[in-house]
């Protein structure tokens, strides 16, 4: 065994090796792979091997598709047979919510130009005569949905990376890792020793313990799964095609074809977890006893279904462990406290990604970052506040709801709270509804008592009104919004300056109490975050920016090296802060605070640090409301005392509390791009309108990137768009957008109704064959109308917000 390589793959699964493949496809062949048992052992030899195209978030469909593709190309360079069978898939909607879900997904394969359409009755029954279709509202058909063989697919991803020159060692387990002073990790196996620039965990059910060895928690979890083949089905003896798979997601099981039976599947409420306290060593090809009777409900929903599969026998039954994440996604990406680590773990449908998930990995080590967006799977979207009982309670909330739609906006309850401020209590008996934002409980909208229970779905829900309440009264009078799950960071020292200079890539504020909006570049020249940053001393800044992407920008920070003496500090635990917003906050604040909130005396983007109601804060002049306001910081201790005082002084002019969801359609007046659904490392700063914020004449983290695309023409480009509406629902994010000929040309990035200027609204990337005025959106997968507008419609030139 070699002694150095550039990368080590820790597990011999479906997803290190194509992890393995994919690296030497990337043109590094020094790589090695290291398996404790067999390949395929633990949880890939006994999948169901499922593969299908479609997910509710663009960027896994389009892996998924990449890696559909994938295992035929795969057979060809290797000779080595995937056992791919692509009969197609059936999708079943018994309920009005479902039918939505699909018909949205089939207006999104239109716009990628894939394969994934609505058929009728007779032509259903003709690809699958077994089936029963009482009461089956759409029916939708993937021509290339199936299955394939995981042995197969596992060897023939082992068999290329062996020909492009990667090492595979099976019976070697992993004993340690440990970073050297060089940087580099030491990889310690039973048979030796290697050193290694890269080491990635896709240890699947042993991805806690490898990264254990490296001082690394992952929130993940086995469970129990199980699925039974049925004997030899007379129907499907005598054809001579092989059927559809059946996707009843609204029955709780999946069906398909397993030789001239039926394999059915079920994710069921009684489920069980599995080796809470670690993985055995010792397991490998082994599966735990039969237990059908925990999946009876949804085994009678598939004979009501199928009845075939109730009059033929159980051939076998298959209950073995799979891992799972708090919200079931990937845990991706390069652990940023860990540089040269990376994961790979949690994987749910793994032969419908694996090659995707391979792609991207391979993608991100040689280059630096993947040519798409992952952050929805990015692992820092956890931390150390996922605790083990979070983990257990949300597992177990995804298991038992695999085939529940998760609706736009849903927040589930499971394992919170977890972190609460100090005002949290207050807030909830003012009747606030509280989401989940990196652990923090943090209000949404506020309800008329503390008793409502927010509805979910795709068509306006419960707090539609509320959340129109909240935005007209700040429009009209003002609102006081909790921004405590904002990133706040403090840098200090003599190089301070520099070193933000050196990180963004907009010039610093020279002046203390000056205030600048910043992009931050990632490696391919996109927008990878943006920030406020504020001069609070000639050598002491404050960072905000967004909460959700704090652990993700630490990589970005770790780029650019402190100089010496200069601190740099997270403060976004310490720091509580509230946005104060609306024509008549000045006056509300001016009671509480002795400072002159004047325009002359405190112009828009100026910063004081100042006492409101007899607490310290630092007032910035800026809103993300796009109105008249400020935001307001201060340490937690004082967070009660600041938050009462701004109720109590805003109850006589008839401002109250406001959640983030009317934040969010406040700011689409206003076409304020967010991180996470505008910005995007996939988006240059030319496509959504940042680039006067770049400046070229001095260097930043990435401006070589930058300067290689600067001058591209837009591929596509931000823009606000008013929608009808016909369905009781507005646009949330996602949603394709075609010309009115049906040419595509876009997709909705946010959208929500502005309650402020009487309008439903939506962002959207366009390509630049507009400027077309009106446009169709594929809302609830059913065509809208919407005018492109030439600006915002709220405060255009921006008067409020500078007055």
């Amino acid at each position: 065994m070699k002694t150095h390589a550039q990368a080590v793959v820790i597990g011999g699964g479906v997803i290190g090796c194509s992890i393995l493949y994919h690296l030497t496809k990337h043109g590094w062949t020094d790589v090695v792979l290291l398996e404790r048992d067999e390949l395929t052992s633990g949880s890939t030899w006994h999948a169901a091997a499922n593969i299908h195209g479609l997910h509710d978030i663009s960027n896994i469909t389009r892996i998924q598709h990449y890696t559909m593709n994938l295992y035929k190309e795969l057979e060809a360079e290797t000779g080595q047979s995937c056992g791919v069978f692509q009969p197609g898939s059936l999708y079943l909607a018994q309920t009005e919510a479902r039918e939505h879900q699909l018909r949205l997904q089939a207006a999104k394969a239109k716009y990628y130009g894939l394969n994934f359409f609505e058929v009728d009755r007779a032509e259903a029954e003709r690809l699958h005569p077994l089936v029963n279709y009482d009461g089956v509202r759409c029916i939708m058909y993937e021509p290339e949905g199936g299955n394939v063989d995981p042995s197969g697919v596992t060897n023939a991803y082992a068999a290329g990376a062996r020909a492009n020159g990667a090492e595979i060692h099976r019976f070697t387990p992993v004993t340690a890792t440990g970073q050297l002073p060089n940087g580099k990790w030491q990889v310690e196996t039973t048979k030796g020793s290697i050193e290694t620039d890269w080491v990635v965990n896709a240890a699947g059910l042993w991805g806690r313990e490898v990264a254990a060895m490296a001082g690394i928690e992952l929130p993940l979890l086995p469970t129990e799964h199980q699925y039974f083949v049925t004997e030899t089905i007379a129907e499907i003896a005598e054809m001579d095609r092989r059927l559809p798979s059946v996707a009843d997601r609204d029955g709780e099981y999946y069906l398909r074809q397993e030789g001239l039976g039926l394999l059915v599947g079920a994710y069921e409420k009684d489920m069980r977890f599995w080796a809470e306290d670690g993985t055995p060593q010792g397991f490998g090809h082994e599966l735990f006893p039969d237990d059908l009777e925990r999946i009876e409900d949804n085994m009678l929903r598939a004979i009501d279904r199928v009845p075939a599969v109730g009059t033929a026998g159980i051939k076998r039954v298959i209950n073995g462990p799979m891992i799972w994440s708090p919200d079931s996604a990937a845990l991706f990406g390069p652990v940023p406290e860990k540089p040269g680590y990376f994961c790979c773990n949690g994987i749910i449908p793994g032969f419908s990604q694996s090659g995707g998930l391979g792609n991207l990995s391979a993608e991100w080590i040689v280059t630096g970052e993947p040519h798409l967006d992952m952050f929805p799977w990015d692992l820092t979207r956890f931390g150390n506040w996922a605790t083990k009982p979070f983990t257990k309670a949300r597992v177990r909330d995804q298991y038992a709801n695999r085939f529940a739609i998760h609706f736009p906006n849903e927040e589930r309850g499971a394992g919170r709270p977890v972190r609460t401020r100090p005002i949290y209590d207050m807030q909830r008996k003012m009747g606030a509804v509280f989401g989940l934002n990196t652990g923090w409980e943090h209000p949404l909208w506020f309800a008329v008592s503390p008793d409502v229970k927010e509805t979910i779905g795709y068509t306006r829900q419960n707090w539609f009104e509320p959340v129109c309440a909240e935005s007209r009264m700040l429009r009209e009078r003002g609102g006081i919004i909790d921004i405590s799950n904002f990133a706040k960071y403090r840098v200090t020292g003599p190089g301070a300056r520099d070193w933000l200079e050196a990180l963004f890539a907009n010039t610093m504020p020279k002046g203390i109490g000056k205030s600048r909006l910043t992009p931050l570049i990632g490696k391919r020249g996109g927008v990878a975050g943006d920030a406020t940053v504020t001069r609070l001393g000639e050598e002491e800044f404050l960072v905000i920016s967004s909460g959700l992407a704090e652990r993700y920008h630490k990589r970005f920070f770790d780029m650019v090296p402190l100089p010496e003496g200069t601190k740099w500090v997270s403060e976004s635990e310490g720091l509580c802060g509230f946005n104060v917003a609306g024509p008549l906050s000045r006056d509300m604040l001016s009671g509480l605070t002795e400072a002159d909130l004047g325009a002359e005396a405190f112009p828009f983007m100026d910063s004081r640090q100042i006492e409101v109601a007899g607490i310290p804060v630092v007032a910035l002049r800026v809103s993300f409301t796009g109105d008249l306001g400020w935001e307001l910081h201060c340490a937690e201790a004082g967070q009660a005392a600041l938050y009462s005082a701004l109720i109590e002084a805003g109850q006589p002019m008839g401002i109250g509390p406001v959640g983030s969801r009317a934040l969010m359609a406040l700011r689409l007046e206003k076409g304020y791009g967010s991180w996470g659904r505008e910005y995007s490392p996939e988006y240059w700063p030319q496509e959504l309108g940042l680039e006067r914020l770049v400046k070229t004449d001095k260097e930043f983290l990435n401006k070589a990137a930058y300067m290689a695309v600067k001058d591209n023409p837009p591929r596509e480009t931000l823009h606000i768009l008013e929608t009808e509406v016909l369905l009781n629902a507005d646009a949330s994010g996602a949603e394709p957008v075609f010309t009115m000929d049906g040419s595509p040309l876009g997709r909705v990035t946010s959208g929500a109704y502005g309650a402020g200027v009487e309008k439903s609204l939506a962002l959207a990337m366009l390509k630049p064959t507009a400027p077309e005025t009106e446009v169709k959106i594929m809302i609830l997968g059913q065509p809208h109308k919407a005018r492109v507008l030439a600006e915002p419609p709220f405060d255009p030139k921006g008067l409020r917000l500078r007055g």
